[in-house]
């Protein structure tokens, strides 16, 4: 592996490495080779030598590709090529050669090894950037993508044709760079991840890029323009100043434009976790330079002509002499700072111009939330008040010393004391929450003098791994580890009176913390705590509840049952976020001991009629849990803070103006790693792959869902019918003999459970369609990819118009599918392919899904064995992630009682149906009697 220095000076000289010599053995062959500049193509008889034949002497495939050698061949004696050998034919100058290798059978490398064509439709390169075992390093690596095969071994032979494995496969078209791809597997410093991948993508057009778990922005319309530069090189001993003109790019140094021809931009943004591609845009360098040139120029001296030192230039290299750098400096540099970027500016000390940083200097108390006080910037001795500081930079971007030089200031300096500091009062104000941040900026023996009372809250933190398990059994469970140290963490913050998110991956257990955190409060504490959720999720919270924590006494505030006085009796109060809505003028007016929102990007706008209600409700402790705190933009982090600690981010503008536009429109990293540790102490994110070790191989859960009125109302009719006439057709024809008739009323109370749409004609929703929508939502924000196994066609067409409107991509697979290994292909290989569905009979056996860790089985089916052939899609050799399995279940249908039977039955339920669910076995009277019952 390369280091990054290493990489960037071998990718100016672009040189190629001469490769092995070929060997000879018999026959007449088509041979490619590679020499100093690329694969090659020659004719060879069986010693390896190569020989001149007539393609007269051939027939179908080898005559044609002879002919057009010949044709080549006498087309290049009338060109002399100064660099390279002249006789040979060069495939990537000719790469309608290798359609024409197709046919042929005689197709051999150098070692006489026979080569054939990849029946592969076109495989995909990607670029790989991961850790690497050298600490503060990357590790980046091209690699192919092709039957569900990652290749690391491959060499190009033209821009569209590599070689694996003795196989010619075709790829995307690379584009007239792609000699020097090889180049590209280096090692990286952090530092240069933005080069190195800008480059890449300008000299390979079709890269996909692959770099921790960022969302690949293939196609983004937005262009980034690059900003014009000056670069203050140099004084020379009578203070001439060389003065450069240049073009730079966010987070690239600011020579690469000039070094490399780089038209695409990869932006890195580690909030959003996105990689985006995106083209530049530059002003013409001769108008910026001119520009440059015309200031200048103003500025000059009056003198004769004779007199005056000239401006000499050089292409965009300027060398000033000092009568007229000085004034330039002082009258045009402060306009230019806008728009131009400053490097260097230290070499511009003799001029009067200080660079050196100056130092915080302040006299701060403690209020409740924020300390305040005077502020001062410390220029080598010099005192002003920061906002003084603060108003001459943005008026004129200098700040006047009283030596009469100025003080020129890193602007991100600037920009994070505007964010820390608030004039009010006329004193300076800063948060409690972003005292972390300002102890980056003070020297350490301020800290303790002034910073003592908060930085023991933070440093709490560090004390909570240490922390151990309480020895009363709290929730009947066997907590893990990093469950432990979410309920720790929990309680540290519910000592402190902080509000606190937790945000873990789906599947690690938000509900059991937040139960065993309620535990230790109940049944000691009076006032009830409202939990407010997603309709879907009251069943599951009930059931947690009488899983974990039975002791704890729960009323379920939702539909007909809205009794005030039963709220205030019990521990925990279960409602829906629309029922909060609703019912705010009275909710406003209870006192809850806890407020939790479960799925909590349900407030994510902060104008929104139920955010306002959330906030509106009065509660001593606020929790939220949200496995994805963050689905589009920063708006709904504010919405989630406001929520859980209102003094956080003040005002809705001060936000805006703080992070929301510096992150989202300019892309600002100080600003961005600002926030992120603003809010660290204060939201807990684990994902699966993060506590591996803690969690099995395989986890199963169920989630249950109600009906909604109308899809209730027509699965009790239903059922009322069938008791009343399978009973009727027992009796008649015995259990054996209504085998048909009770299949067929057993599988129509599963359809109207599952996909109700079906068999009303649409006038009947599913509400297992809302639970199964939120749940992928969530895990694709998380970045997993998912499987779903059906058992009714209706229900693939309605789910995949879900995810149609939520911009999902996904494959589907039914019985009718015909390409069936294209669409596991696409779901394997493509980054953006997050969903496969699929019916249960369909995927349930034969394929490799190893690219998805989440399943979710959307109706129950009589055989628990097909139901796990189906999981082991995904579970099976080569997955390297845990599987975490959900089966879905409508509550009081047929769905709950199949569960009952397979868990009292389990032995006789899997000889119940045959393999192919066509015929009824050994169901008893009884069983029927369960399944048909209310």
């Amino acid at each position: 592996m390369l280091e990054s220095g290493q990489l960037f000076e071998r990718f100016k000289r672009s040189a190629l490495q001469p490769k092995e010599v070929p060997k000879q053995r018999k026959d007449i062959f088509l041979q490619i080779n590679w020499d100093d500049f690329g694969a090659f193509l020659t004719v060879v008889n069986d010693q390896g030598k190569e020989i001149e034949t007539s393609y007269l002497n051939y027939s179908g495939a080898m005559r044609n590709i002879l002919r057009t050698l010949e044709q080549i061949h006498e087309r290049n004696n009338f060109v002399i090529n100064w660099d390279r050998p002249n006789q040979l034919i060069y495939l990537a100058e000719h790469d309608y050669l290798l359609e024409m290798l197709k046919p042929c059978k005689a197709v051999v490398d150098a070692a006489f090894k026979p080569l054939s064509f990849s029946k592969t439709e076109e495989a995909t390169l990607r670029l790989q950037v991961q850790p690497s075992q050298k600490e503060g390093h990357l590790t980046a690596q091209i690699v192919l993508l092709a039957d569900g095969q990652q290749i690391q071994d491959f060499r190009f032979i033209s821009e569209q044709y590599v070689l694996a494995d003795q196989q010619i496969i075709e790829v995307a078209p690379q584009g007239s760079q792609f000699a020097v791809a090889h180049f590209f597997n280096a090692e990286i410093q952090p530092q240069d991840l933005v080069l190195y991948l800008s480059l890449a993508l300008s000299n390979l057009d079709h890269l996909e890029l692959h770099y921790k778990d960022y969302h690949f922005i293939k196609n983004s319309e937005e262009k980034v323009q690059a900003s014009p530069c000056l670069i203050f090189e140099k004084l020379d001993n009578n203070n001439n100043l060389f003065l450069r003109v240049g073009q730079s790019l966010p987070h690239i140094h600011f020579d690469a434009l000039e070094s490399y021809d780089i038209y695409r931009y990869a932006e890195v943004n580690d909030f959003a976790q996105t990689l985006s591609v995106r083209y530049v845009e530059q002003t013409p360098q001769a108008e910026l330079t001119e520009q440059i040139v015309k200031l200048l120029r103003k500025n000059e001296p009056k003198k004769n002509k004779n007199e005056r030192e000239a401006i000499v230039q050089d292409g965009n290299l300027l060398v000033v002499p000092a009568d007229i750098a000085q004034p330039f400096i002082y009258t045009e540099l402060p306009k230019l700072l806008g728009d131009f970027a400053i490097f260097g500016a230290e070499k511009l000390r003799e001029y009067k111009i200080k660079t050196v940083p100056p130092k915080l200097d302040f006299s701060l108390s403690h209020n409740i939330d924020f300390l305040e006080g005077e502020v001062n910037l410390d220029f080598e001795g010099e005192k002003i008040s920061l906002f003084e500081v603060l108003q001459q930079y943005n008026k004129q971007r200098y700040v006047q010393l009283s030596d009469g030089s100025h003080a020129l200031l890193n602007e991100e300096y600037i920009r994070r004391l505007e964010r820390l500091f608030k004039k009010k009062n006329k004193k300076a104000q800063i948060s409690f929450f972003d005292i972390p941040l300002l102890e980056d900026l003070i020297e350490e023996a301020a800290k303790d003098k002034v910073f003592a009372r908060s930085r023991k809250f933070f440093e709490g933190f560090n004390a909570l791994k240490d922390k151990k398990k309480a020895k009363t059994k709290i929730v009947n469970a066997t907590l893990r580890p990093y469950q432990q140290q979410g309920i720790n963490w929990l309680e540290y913050l519910h000592e402190q009176k902080m509000g606190a998110c937790l945000a873990d991956d789906m599947g690690l257990g938000k509900t059991l913390q937040a139960l065993a955190l309620l535990s230790n409060i109940y049944p000691k504490e009076k006032s009830p705590s409202l939990v407010v959720m997603p309709r879907s999720l009251i069943f599951n919270w009930e059931a947690e509840v009488q899983r974990f924590a039975p002791q704890l006494q729960t009323y379920t505030f939702y539909g007909q049952s809205r009794d005030y006085e039963a709220i205030r009796s019990a521990h925990l109060i279960f409602t829906t976020y629309a029922t909060m809505r609703n019912e705010i003028e009275k909710l406003k007016e209870e006192s809850f001991y806890y407020i939790i929102l479960d799925e909590s990007q349900n407030i994510k706008n902060i104008n929104a009629q139920t955010t306002k209600a959330a906030l509106l409700l009065k509660g001593k402790h606020r929790l939220a849990l949200s496995g994805t705190p963050i689905e589009n933009n920063l708006g709904e982090l504010f919405a989630l803070f406001h929520f859980l600690n209102p003094a956080m981010f003040g005002t809705w503008a001060q936000f805006s103006a703080d992070y929301l536009v510096p992150i989202q429109k300019y892309n600002e990293p100080i600003a961005s790693q600002e926030l992120r540790k603003k809010i660290y102490p204060f939201i807990l994110r684990r994902l699966k792959k993060e506590v591996l070790t803690e969690l099995p191989d395989k986890i199963e859960q169920t989630l249950y869902v109600d009906m909604n009125e109308e899809q209730k109302r027509l699965y009790e009719q239903r059922r009322q019918y069938y008791a009343g006439a399978i009973q009727a057709q027992i009796q008649e024809k015995g259990v054996q003999g209504a085998q048909f008739f009770i299949f067929q009323a057993l599988n129509e109370l599963r359809q109207i459970a599952t996909v109700p749409e079906s068999i009303s004609e649409g006038r009947v929703e599913s509400s297992k369609l809302e639970l199964l929508g939120e749940q992928l939502l969530d895990a694709v924000a998380n970045g997993h990819k998912v499987l779903v196994f059906v058992n009714f066609l209706a229900a693939i067409e309605s789910i995949g118009a879900h995810l149609d409107a939520a911009g999902i991509a996904y494959a589907s697979m039914t019985g009718a599918t015909r390409n069936r290994e294209a669409q596991v292909q696409q779901f394997q290989q493509d980054p953006d392919c997050r969903v496969f569905l699929m019916t249960l009979k369909t995927g349930g056996t034969g394929l490799n899904l190893t690219a998805a860790s989440t399943i979710f089985i959307y109706d129950p089916w009589w055989n628990v064995a097909a139901e796990n052939q189906a999981i082991d899609r995904a579970y099976r050799m080569g997955q390297k992630q845990k599987v975490l399995a959900y089966k879905l279940i409508v509550k009081n249908s047929i769905e709950e009682k199949i569960l009952q039977l397979q868990e009292v039955k389990r032995a006789l339920f899997d000889n119940i149906i045959s393999a192919d669910g066509a015929s009824l076995k050994s169901f008893s009277e009884e069983d029927i009697k369960l399944l048909l019952s209310k």
